[in-house]
């Protein structure tokens, strides 16, 4: 099963590649089927056994939330972003895009809102298969620790009081109705402005989505031995005027210090749970002496955590002055 899983990722990998390259000459069942070896009919049936839909809804999907994103940020006429994306012709794009998000693109166009988008499906991660490394640490970059002022901004997000780590917060969120995974990603990866978005679709990586640790005397305690809540959000400019979805949260974080401890690219698969340990060791090693900073545990203070195998392991902590 682990081996369909990868190569199922694989489909789900040249997908994504294939719609942003507008190449819909390899973006087919067929093609892709031939690249691993397997029959058409026999790739559909492990693809929806493993990712729970049929390979023609997911990629339709995945090709609105590549048009919308697009319609969203940019002027481009709607006929041409259509075509782009695989769309026969206006009726055909306002016929699939109705049918997903409710309104026709002209509509949205007028009024742009959240909405769910299909984010990219992940069937294989080693970690969420209880699979873990699959070698040494081998990194050899040392990690950057450097102080920061973080201007004033908005963090769209929800929130849970009892969840323990990444895994566990979502395993909890998909039991609350409209809270759960794909929801909620799907909305935060429409929203424009998005201060840490790259462009991309990924959930976590890079469309703008981080995990967060607010100070909270309601929250469990941490690993620091702080009490905190885990949130999973945006952040967006302190300007933002647009809207919130109602089951997510809008709070005002004020300009402040941080300390950063990030760690560089590494080997997912490889060195995962190696980094997580040597940032850790280094974040409770840490020596404030001469810095005249100390961890800031004040209630309401953001802990920020970027993680992105390809560009870095993020931790960025609130400090005040002594």
């Amino acid at each position: 099963m682990y081996q369909w899983q990868k190569q199922i990722q694989i489909v789900v990998d040249e997908i994504d590649k294939c719609i942003t390259n507008h190449d819909d000459e390899a973006l087919t069942l067929r093609i892709l089927s031939q690249k691993l070896g397997y029959s058409e009919f026999y790739m559909t049936r492990k693809f929806k056994e493993i990712s729970g839909m049929q390979f023609r809804d997911y990629l339709r999907q995945r090709k609105l939330a590549f048009a919308l994103k697009e319609m969203r940020d940019n002027e481009r006429n709607i006929l041409d972003i259509a075509l782009d994306y695989g769309f026969s012709s206006h009726e055909a794009f306002t016929r699939a895009f109705k049918g997903t998000y409710g309104i026709t693109p002209s509509e949205y166009r007028k009024r742009p809102k959240p909405l769910v988008l299909r984010t990219k499906i992940n069937p294989f991660d080693r970690y969420f298969l209880g699979l873990g490394e699959i070698g040494m640490l081998k990194s050899t970059e040392d990690i950057k620790i450097y102080f920061v002022t973080i201007p004033a901004h908005k963090f769209l997000h929800i929130k849970n009081y009892e969840s323990n780590g990444y895994w566990d917060f979502w395993q909890k969120q998909n039991l609350i109705p409209g809270q759960d995974y794909e929801t909620i990603c799907g909305l935060l990866d429409s929203i424009k402005g998005k201060l840490d978005d790259d462009g991309g679709s990924e959930v976590n990586c890079s469309s703008g989505q981080v995990m967060a640790y607010m100070n909270d005397p309601q929250g469990r305690l941490c690993d620091w031995g702080i009490p905190r809540t885990e949130c999973w959000g945006v952040r967006l400019p302190s300007d933002y005027k647009g809207a919130v979805p109602p089951q997510m949260l809008l709070a005002d974080v004020p300009a402040g210090e941080y300390i950063v401890f990030e760690h560089g690219p590494f080997d997912y698969e490889q060195e995962n749970r190696s980094v997580e340990e040597k940032m850790e060791k280094a974040m409770a090693a840490f020596d404030f002496t001469g810095t005249s900073y100390c961890f800031d545990t004040s209630p309401g203070r953001m802990i920020y955590f970027y993680f992105n195998p390809e560009q870095f392991w993020k931790y960025i902590r609130p400090v005040r002055r002594v």
